[in-house]
């Protein structure tokens, strides 16, 4: 993936970011083939990429508490 793959990318946050600088990300899903998701704060830092199936399997198991905090 480069830098170039990202071109084009409109990039959201999540509304229940909220403004105080906290722990954010943002999304970009309007991307062919592929996923976005970058830190707010670092956005130069790099950007992990997901398939759209890689995707849904990440927010399925956010959303099922599968990870560690």
């Amino acid at each position: 993936m480069t830098a170039r793959d990202l071109d084009g990318a409109v990039w959201r946050k999540s509304a229940r970011s909220g403004g105080n600088g906290g722990n954010c990300v943002e999304v970009a899903t309007n991307l062919p083939h592929i996923v976005a998701m970058r830190d707010t704060k670092d956005r130069a830092g790099g950007t992990l990429t997901f398939n759209r199936s890689g995707w849904t399997a990440f927010l399925e198991g956010v959303k099922g508490d599968t990870f560690d905090r």
